[in-house]
């Protein structure tokens, strides 16, 4: 017998065969580890904005940090004017100029790493994922923002930070809500699992809420892959029966002072 005899054709593909198998078998299982790995990363950011958020107010005697983008008005995380096509270094640097950046000093703490707008080409300028609701000192909209801690009731209900998909490429100003009229406006960023957003509340605990409707998922999903058909203003009503319930989960989490 030849020892020095290789393998057959055969037995090349035999064994690519069970590689390939063998990966789709593990492929799932490494994923899932992944996106685990980046969701505590996730929650781990949102906690640091979070507790930034309220040690900004702990040294401001109370009053919230500007939750909108103009650097004038002493925004968290300001924008240039040219903010929709200015490279994501200048929007780093313009992070750094924010009213919580001296809490934080990490620019990596304001971007998911699961955040998939880099693979999208409308939104090759986005890099800050995380936004802070009109009604927490925003821009308010319908209602009339809290300016101060104490008009917020019932901090451990009321979010302060989520994910945003901007349809315009970049997140700017406030996440919007109609809390008046009932609709949503501003979608989220749905970056984990396809139905997951990491939150963070005003009494500094952070979650990751499920959100079970599918046209809810789909709303979301066009403002990241085709935003030039994405339309503000949703009713709620419009769609399955979860998004009802979803959105009045949202409108209970969303604080503001008063209706206008």
């Amino acid at each position: 017998m030849d020892k020095s005899r290789g393998f057959t054709l055969i037995e090349l593909l035999v064994v690519i065969a069970i590689i390939a198998v063998l990966m789709a078998i593990l492929m799932p299982s490494l994923n899932a580890v992944k996106e685990q790995a980046r969701s505590i990363a996730c929650r781990s950011n949102v906690r640091t904005l979070t507790q930034a958020w309220l040690m900004y107010k702990d040294e401001n005697d109370g009053t919230l940090v500007y939750g909108g983008s103009a650097l004038a008005l002493g925004s968290w995380a300001p924008l240039p004017s040219d903010w929709k096509t200015c490279s994501i270094e200048t929007k780093k640097e313009w992070l750094k100029k924010g009213a919580l950046w001296s809490f934080i000093k990490k620019i990596d703490v304001y971007r998911c790493p699961s955040d998939r707008r880099k693979n999208s080409p409308y939104h090759k300028y986005a890099y800050r994922t995380y936004s802070i609701p009109g009604g927490m000192n925003g821009e308010g909209g319908e209602v009339v923002p809290c300016k101060n801690y104490s008009d917020i009731k019932g901090p451990v209900t009321k979010y302060v930070f989520l994910a945003e998909c901007d349809p315009r490429g970049v997140n700017g100003g406030s996440w919007q809500l109609r809390a008046k009229s009932r609709t949503w406006v501003d979608p989220f960023g749905i970056w984990h699992n396809k139905n997951r957003n990491t939150m963070g509340f005003a009494d500094g605990h952070v979650d990751m809420h499920r959100w079970n409707s599918a046209t809810l998922t789909e709303w979301n999903e066009l403002a990241l892959w085709e935003p030039q058909k994405f339309s503000f203003f949703r009713d709620p009503t419009n769609g399955d029966e979860q998004e009802l319930e979803d959105f009045e989960w949202v409108l209970k989490g969303y604080s503001y002072k008063a209706l206008r």
